[in-house]
C-alpha cells in the first residue's frame, strides 16, 4: 500500500490507545501521526494534511460528567470549523470507544449537524465490562467494514458506558432505530445481548459512511494470537485489521 495516505491520530487529556491504534494504521501502508489535542486545537490546519482522523480509546477527563463529553465540548468549540470542513470533503474519522462517545456528543453521529437522536449511557449491568465479543457486520455504507460485511467477527470490548439509547418514546426510538437500518447505518451489532445496547447496536455510521464509531476495538485484534481461545498462530491476521486496510484502500482510491 502506498504511504500517500496519512492518518492523524489524537492523544492526551486521557486517551491511551493512540499507539496501537497508530501501529494498526502503519501496518498497512499508512503514514501516522499521533498529535496531542491541544497541539491540534494550536494548528487546526494540520487537518489538512490527513485524510483519516482517529479518535481512540481511554477515559477522556476521567468520563467526568459522561465519557467523552468535556473532550467533546472542548473539540466543538475549539476545532469545530476545521472539523466541518474535514467533514465536508469526505475524508474519514473513527471513533473507538471513548473515542465513539465523543463523536456523538459532538452530534456528528448518527448524522452530522443535526439534533442529537442517539447517546451512549452506562451499562445495563451497571459496572465496567472488559471481554471478548461476537460481532455481525451487516450490509452497510460504511467504509471501515465494506470487506466485513455479511461476516462473524470477534473483537475486545472494554467499557462502561457502551449503552446506545435514543432519544423519545418507544415508537419514536423504533422508528429512529428503522430510519438507521434502511439507510445502512447499522455498522456492528452484538451477537447477544452485551451491555443492553438498543437492538444489540455496537456501531454506527453517518451517511456517507465515512465517519465509523463503534465500542469494540479493533486496533486490539490485529493479530488472531490476541484471539482469547489462544489456538491461531501469531502470524495470521485478525479480522480486526480489515478496518484499516478498508480505510487506506479507500484513500488510496481517492488520492
Amino acid at each position: 500500500m502506498s504511504k500517500q495516505v496519512k492518518a492523524l491520530i489524537l492523544t492526551g487529556d486521557g486517551i491511551n490507545c493512540e499507539n496501537e491504534t497508530a501501529l494498526a494504521f502503519a501496518q498497512y501502508g499508512c503514514e501516522t501521526k499521533i498529535m496531542h489535542v491541544q497541539d491540534l486545537i494550536d494548528q487546526p490546519g494540520e487537518l489538512n494534511h490527513y485524510q483519516i482522523l482517529a479518535l481512540p480509546g481511554g477515559f477522556s477527563f476521567g468520563d467526568e460528567i459522561g465519557s467523552g463529553q468535556i473532550l467533546a465540548l472542548k473539540l466543538k468549540y475549539s476545532l469545530g470549523v476545521a472539523l466541518t470542513e474535514f467533514i465536508n470533503q469526505r475524508k474519514l474519522i473513527i471513533g473507538i470507544c471513548n473515542g465513539f462517545q465523543v463523536l456523538v456528543r459532538l452530534g456528528l453521529l448518527p448524522k452530522p449537524f443535526t439534533e442529537r437522536q442517539m447517546t451512549l449511557t452506562h451499562n445495563r449491568q451497571g459496572h465496567f465490562i472488559n471481554k471478548w465479543v461476537s460481532l455481525k457486520v451487516p450490509e452497510s455504507k460504511c467504509i471501515w467494514t465494506k470487506s466485513l460485511q455479511g461476516k462473524e467477527i470477534q473483537l475486545p470490548i472494554r467499557h462502561g458506558e457502551g449503552k446506545i439509547t435514543f432519544a423519545g418514546d418507544q415508537a419514536t426510538q423504533h422508528n429512529t432505530f428503522q430510519s438507521l437500518v434502511a439507510n445502512g447505518q447499522i455498522a456492528l451489532s452484538y451477537t447477544e445481548d452485551v451491555n443492553g445496547s438498543y437492538q444489540q447496536i455496537a456501531g454506527v455510521t453517518d451517511p456517507t459512511g465515512c465517519i465509523l464509531g463503534l465500542m469494540p476495538h479493533p486496533e486490539a485484534a490485529t493479530s488472531n494470537w490476541l484471539l482469547p481461545d489462544g489456538t491461531a498462530k501469531k502470524s495470521e491476521q485478525a479480522l480486526g485489521t480489515q478496518f484499516f486496510i478498508n480505510a487506506v484502500k479507500h484513500c488510496e482510491e481517492m488520492l
